[in-house]
């Protein structure tokens, strides 16, 4: 599996000091190994592993099990947005181990689809048990403690993650939920993500009147609107025009109307068909590179979050991170988890949302998910939490009701027993 051993995160560090700004030259602080992980049935993937440039080991483990879509090892979003690899280089250099893996049937760019039968006929269960091949891949490493093994999981990867250390409860001793679903993904995600939230945009932000009421023209003038609103059958015209008067034509035709339509009576129906469509499942082939058919029907039957996470070994601590200003994975989620993890007096479980923060835990308005690096303070929250519960500090930091950094502040509820 082993492919070969090379050396990462060469960085230059900037500080201030009163002269001026120096620079400091490039010091080596993690190396990573390359590996090939066997998922079965002939089906390979590429994954590295993240270590300290300094000591041999045993490290405690991580796994970064990715989110929805075609990502690559490194979550990649954007050339500025790579969550994944933000957060091996950042826990790797304070000491832990970090596998990343390309999903299944992706390849080493996000959006890169190596085998479209791969992908268009990927299960929910397919991906758990290549979750548990890469776990045990991880915890076979020479650098790894295999005891101190937790697993991270952003947005539909929060699915997997509870799944993985329940079956592995003695090696797991850790699950971190960012963007978390506790309730069904398409029945309730799914549904808030096509039909509740484009609505409430319209009744909060378009309808200044509360009339119950916005125009053909208030839709075609505003792109995030034209995105959400659109009639499935001129989905594809909106994709090659910006012309706003060929948008309101084709809007118009959809509606029956050139001026002013009900949101309850004439939009909420627009919208309740296209997540009907959407999770009708009835398309031979995978047309999308988010979630396919075949996936999204697995998901649909899959058992919630809320119902499998007291079988969590109580000895496993969790840590749920969430922004409040997240639109594909609401924090209403998150508290949902919380609350559930309370009632089942699960004793080490805390949860921190984010201000102003969105999915991937940048900057976002309530309304879309802004694409960029993760916020350091979130790494610093995350390493904070992580570094106790892997046994690199003998003591638990104690939790505070809020903490700062610069303009941001991050809410923290706990349950906490020594």
């Amino acid at each position: 599996m082993i492919s070969t051993l090379a050396l990462s995160c060469l960085y230059t560090s900037f500080f201030k000091q009163q002269d001026g700004a120096l620079a400091q030259q490039y010091i080596q602080t993690t190396k990573h190994r390359n590996l090939v992980i066997d998922l079965g049935n002939g089906l390979k993937t590429n994954a590295q592993l993240t270590i300290p440039a300094e000591g041999k080991g045993m490290f405690p483990g991580v796994l970064l099990i990715p989110g929805s879509g075609a990502v690559d090892m490194n979550e990649t979003l954007a050339k500025d947005a790579k969550p994944f690899w933000q957060i091996a280089q950042y826990l790797s250099e304070r000491g832990f181990a970090v596998l990343r893996y390309d999903k299944r049937g992706v390849g080493s760019t996000s959006n890169t689809i190596l085998d479209t039968n791969v992908w268009g006929n990927t299960t929910a269960n397919d991906l758990i048990q290549h979750n548990k091949k890469a776990l045990n891949v991880l915890i076979q490493q020479p650098e790894v403690d295999p005891k101190r093994t937790s697993i991270i999981g952003h947005s539909e990867g929060t699915l997997y993650a509870p799944r993985v250390a329940i079956d592995n409860s003695t090696n797991v001793k850790n699950i971190i939920l960012m963007g978390v679903l506790a309730q069904n993904p398409v029945k309730v995600v799914e549904y808030y993500q096509d039909v509740s939230l484009p609505l409430e945009y319209a009744t909060h932000v378009l309808d200044r009147n509360h009339t119950g009421t916005i125009s053909i023209q208030q839709i075609a003038n505003d792109p995030f609107l034209r995105q959400l609103l659109m009639p499935p059958s001129v989905m594809l015209t909106f994709l090659h025009t910006n012309d706003t008067k060929v948008i309101t034509t084709i809007l118009a035709k959809g509606f029956n109307t050139s001026g002013y339509i009900s949101i309850e009576k004439q939009l909420k129906p627009v919208m309740v068909k296209a997540y009907e469509n959407v999770t009708a499942f009835n398309l031979l082939k995978c047309k999308t590179l988010v979630i396919c058919p075949i996936l999204m029907r697995s998901l649909s039957s899959l058992i919630p979050n809320l119902s499998i996470i007291g079988n969590v070994s109580k000895s496993t601590g969790i840590l749920i991170l969430n922004g409040e200003n997240d639109t594909q994975t609401p924090v209403q989620q998150a508290f949902l988890l919380q609350q559930e993890l309370t009632e089942l007096n699960h004793p080490d479980h805390t949860l921190i949302t984010y201000p102003n923060l969105g999915h991937v835990f940048y900057p976002s308005s309530q309304w879309s998910t802004g694409i960029g690096p993760i916020q350091q303070f979130v790494l610093a929250d995350l390493y904070a939490w992580l570094e106790p519960h892997s046994g690199l500090s003998d003591t638990h930091v104690t939790p505070t009701v809020t903490s700062t950094m610069g303009e941001n502040t991050s809410s923290l509820n706990t349950n906490k027993t020594s």
